[in-house]
């Protein structure tokens, strides 16, 4: 049977010899073709669904140390976030046990406090998994190529995020990271089609061309961001996304490594079985 395994997936990391220019976008090794991509994205389906099942389960009892997952999906505009939510997290999982949250541009309240502050209340809590669709990494990669911050306080922030997420780690949440990388010609594909068509207007947004004029100073921001961020608690995974499918199939794995690695079992019954099957019989 095709498929990605875990190892296969994790060749993704960042490390500190990584290099952005050497990802190409448009590869899909360790599977050959569409219908091997087909075959190996149903792959870890049943288990994803078991594993997340009894994760929310030991959430619903109220068990502080069953431990959670943060995904967290940064990449270019038309870059397959949504896809990866859509196919990975709501294809596979009860949404009871999921909370996905997507971050804009920070209110006048939170500009107030330091540019970690309104991440800490979407942390998800034990038993739960979160998804940022954006996320603290804006404010270093947006902020940085924009020049929305000097750059003293962008190179601030890429430690204030190491301490962030290690204290997370150490609170039971399991984080992966993921870089959908997808091609400059890629995206113009992607956006021509939200342009033309009438059902995919909603997802144009203008500024996306603009963002994309600056398409080499955001790829040396997430060179610096993923390198700098990528560590053995938390690691970055750059994939290739040209193939949409592909890349949601690395996910895949790397989220049924992440539940597997929390040595999961099912919540001890609070009744007693024996007696609750006689009071049905007599029911």
């Amino acid at each position: 049977m095709s498929k990605i395994n875990v190892e296969e997936a994790k060749a993704f990391r960042v490390d500190e010899h990584f290099q952005i220019a050497d990802v190409d976008p448009s590869a899909t090794p360790g599977l050959d073709g569409e219908d091997d991509i087909d075959e190996a994205f149903g792959h870890h389906d049943d288990d994803l669904e078991n594993l997340q099942e009894m994760l929310y389960a030991n959430s619903r009892a109220d068990n502080a140390e069953a431990g959670s997952v943060l995904l967290v999906l940064q990449g270019m505009d038309t870059s397959g976030k949504g896809g990866i939510v859509r196919h990975v997290i709501g294809a596979t999982m009860d949404l009871q046990g999921v909370k996905v949250r997507a971050f804009g541009a920070p209110t006048e309240e939170e500009r107030a406090h330091d540019f970690l502050w309104r991440f800490e209340p979407h942390v998800p809590e034990p038993g739960m998994i979160s998804v940022f669709d954006r996320s603290h990494y804006e404010d270093v990669l947006v902020q940085r190529v924009k020049q929305m911050a000097p750059p003293e306080e962008i190179e601030r922030r890429y430690g204030a995020i190491v301490e962030w997420e290690n204290k997370l780690v150490e609170r039971g949440v399991k984080i992966i990271k993921i870089m959908p990388h997808i091609s400059r010609e890629f995206q113009a594909e992607n956006l021509k089609e939200r342009i033309l068509r009438e059902d995919k207007h909603w997802k144009y947004n203008p500024g996306d061309i603009d963002d994309r004029r600056l398409w080499s100073q955001y790829m040396a921001a997430y060179q610096v961001a993923m390198t700098r961020t990528s560590t053995d608690a938390a690691p970055w995974y750059c994939i290739p996304s040209d193939n949409k499918d592909y890349c949601r199939t690395v996910v895949k794995t790397l989220m049924y490594d992440a539940l597997k690695s929390l040595n999961l079992s099912w919540p001890d019954a609070d009744f007693d079985p024996e007696v609750e099957l006689e009071r049905l019989a007599n029911s």
